[in-house]
């Protein structure tokens, strides 16, 4: 009787009054639009330089600017640039990069300036990595920075967790990737009232930041593959045994990566370990290709127009260079997020596989295998599954997907993330 007294008080919670949510409206507008300005402003200006550094600086030089010197130069040269960003701006760019995931610190404003330049260099100069985990730390910072002085009634720890919403809305360009990732996150802390009162200033930071990207920026993240139509029974087989692969690929990825940061570690100086990261970037680069530098946002893009334009050695090639050079650029320093180069990776391995077995049809190889490598890299379940649903804009995906998750979820829980502590060791 007792036992069913609790169970009814813990599904029975009092739901927020509206008087209590109408006062969070104002911060999460003015967080979501301020998260997605430092979002969309850091992105303009390194595609804008990225455009100087690839483009008329090789033409005037008269060197070719995909081609294997240019590469090697580049990436070399933003290795220094970033190093002495590190060593010598004030707060060195912020904590060690493999130390680090979406749910950010909050960093004391003097750190932020080197973060956003380097970040800046990293983007523009050609690293594989994303934006995600340098510019969610900034809008964090700035949020409980100037939250907390202008702002002093609303309670402080409201703002990292907004700014945290409002720039992974800004991201996707959607607020939906935001409210998963916070009730993931919201399920493991003690909280009051209904799961929707707790998600009520987050969502609208979200909303309003995907918004605001969406009107200056225009992201998009489907990759117009052709729409998966009825699926069948090889369907299903095909996205388990691809989400099961992929997520071992990136398994191989996680077990190697506390090695190769130990390796650049024990060069114990910025301008060392960037410089040399530079160095194996562009070997890396020169084996790969042009399509394996950057972020892989617009890259992507370019291997699923024309799904038949490469053959499946080579889609596999792209992908085993590009999680190289993901583990690289993450482990020497380069100050960036782990998300946007997966998603790279595992739409070339699902390339991959309909090139192996062309009844596999793209969207459902690119889906599957994104979401596989996503569980393994991030271990945030509902960001893989979004993300991968999202690429191929298709319904009837969603099914396949979510029963593929589960063996793959099955191969990656319980085993070390792509992230460490500050001794080394991987978290689990």
């Amino acid at each position: 009787m007792a036992q069913d007294t609790e169970q009814h008080a813990r599904t029975t919670r009092p739901a927020t009054p509206a008087r209590a949510l109408l006062p969070l409206v104002l911060p999460s507008v003015v967080v979501g639009v301020a998260a997605s300005l430092v979002y969309v402003g850091v992105s303009l200006a390194a595609e804008q330089l990225q455009h100087v550094l690839w483009g008329p600086l090789p033409d005037a030089l008269g060197v070719g600017r995909y081609s294997v010197l240019w590469m090697f130069v580049m990436l070399v040269a933003t290795g220094i640039a970033v190093g002495l960003v590190v060593w010598k701006v004030p707060g060195h760019a912020g904590p060690d990069p493999a130390t680090t995931g979406l749910d950010a610190p909050v960093l004391p404003p003097a750190v932020l300036p080197g973060l956003v330049l380097a970040t800046g260099l990293m983007l523009a100069g050609g690293p594989s990595l994303g934006p995600e985990n340098p510019i969610i730390a900034v809008n964090v910072g700035l949020a409980a920075w100037l939250g907390g002085r202008f702002l002093r009634r609303t309670p402080g720890a409201l703002w990292p967790l907004l700014a945290e919403a409002a720039t992974i809305g800004a991201l996707f360009g959607t607020p939906v990737a935001a409210a998963l990732v916070i009730s993931e996150a919201l399920a493991g802390r003690p909280t009051r009232g209904l799961l929707w009162d707790n998600l009520f200033a987050p969502l609208t930071a979200a909303a309003v930041g995907a918004m605001t990207t969406t009107l200056l920026f225009r992201p998009a993240f489907d990759l117009g593959l052709p729409a998966l139509g009825r699926p069948h029974w090889q369907d299903l087989l095909s996205a388990l045994v691809i989400a099961s692969a992929a997520a071992l690929l990136g398994m191989c990825g996680v077990r190697a990566f506390p090695y190769v940061h130990s390796a650049f570690q024990r060069l114990r100086h910025p301008m060392l370990m960037l410089p040399a990261g530079g160095v194996v970037l562009g070997a890396l680069a020169a084996v790969g290709g042009r399509l394996t530098l950057f972020k892989g946002l617009t890259e992507l893009g370019v291997l699923a127009h024309d799904p038949e334009g490469w053959s499946a050695g080579q889609f596999a090639a792209m992908a085993v260079v590009k999680l190289a050079a993901l583990l690289v650029a993450a482990s020497c320093g380069f100050r960036g997020g782990r998300i946007f180069p997966a998603v790279f990776i595992g739409t070339a391995l699902g390339l991959c596989a309909h090139a192996l077995i062309p009844a596999v049809p793209p969207a459902l190889g690119v889906s599957a295998s994104v979401l596989g490598i996503l569980l393994a890299i991030t271990r945030q379940g509902w960001v893989s599954l979004f993300t991968a649903a999202v690429l191929v804009a298709s319904p009837v995906i969603i099914a396949l997907l979510c029963v593929a998750s589960l063996p793959a979820w099955l191969l990656v829980t319980g085993r070390p993330q792509m992230q460490l502590r500050k001794d080394g060791t991987p978290v689990r």
